[in-house]
């Protein structure tokens, strides 16, 4: 075979659940669970955002076109991204929130409840947290569990699955949780970790923005996602992430 034509192949994230490798220009994503796939695919294809483009799909394999530009940043480290290319993103986000929803279902308030019940249980069980932590980022938490319009939400707006080309969105990935529900969660998912860029992500994003819902829905998250993330290899302990945010919370009156 000719090595000049080969692709060098780089693992993404590999885990139980999923795997992504990159293969040149195209992005090969292996699930156990084919429903996810099929919640990206029909998602991408309703949503007013850019996406990439979807090459082929034979079950359990998704293969998506790598999109122009640059990830907003990461977690755990400071956003590169301008102001304005945060302000774009959340001009974005804003397109999505108004798009009708999705006809499949959401989570559920009750499931989220008892998620967050079952999930602090387990960190103060295993003593991961200090139970003060866990205990007020608990008390944050529950302004996230109240009414609301249901809107078209990315389900896992990570930094890592918005792209941008200087002040422009070029796509956001991974649609795989794409569903109803608050459209707070996403702004909050997606300013996880790096709270001084939520103002920049608000001037795009327009009115209607609830501060304190996001910043509820930070702890929420944060406290219920720690398990999967040990868990799964991942460390939510590392600088500026996961662990962090809820430490940030014990510092405010």
């Amino acid at each position: 075979m000719d090595e000049a034509v080969m692709d060098e192949v780089e693992v993404v994230v590999a885990h139980s659940q999923r795997a992504t490798l990159r293969v040149g220009d195209m992005f090969l994503k292996v699930d156990g669970d084919p429903a996810h796939a099929d919640v990206e695919i029909r998602a991408m294809g309703m949503v007013p955002v850019p996406t990439p483009a979807i090459r082929w799909h034979e079950p359990p394999v998704l293969a998506i076109a790598a999109v122009p530009g640059t990830a907003l940043g990461v977690l755990g480290e400071p956003s590169p991204a301008s102001s304005a290319a945060w302000a774009a993103a959340g001009a974005a986000v804003r397109r999505l929130h108004d798009a009708p929803p999705p006809p499949w279902p959401g989570r559920g308030q009750d499931d989220v409840a008892a998620e967050l019940e079952r999930e602090c249980a387990w960190l103060l069980e295993n003593d991961v947290l200090p139970a003060e932590v866990v205990r007020r980022n608990r008390e944050i938490a529950q302004a996230a569990l109240r009414s609301y319009r249901p809107a078209f939400i990315h389900g896992d707006l990570q930094i890592t699955h918005v792209f941008v080309d200087g002040d422009e969105v070029t796509g956001i990935i991974d649609w795989s949780e794409a569903a109803p529900g608050d459209p707070m969660f996403d702004i909050a998912i997606l300013t996880l970790g790096h709270e001084e860029r939520l103002d920049d992500l608000l001037a795009g994003y327009g009115p209607g923005a609830d501060r304190d819902v996001i910043r509820a829905w930070w702890s929420l998250r944060s406290l219920t996602a720690s398990r999967w993330l040990v868990e799964h290899g991942f460390d939510p302990d590392a600088p500026g992430c996961e662990f962090d945010v809820l430490r940030s919370r014990m510092r405010e009156p």
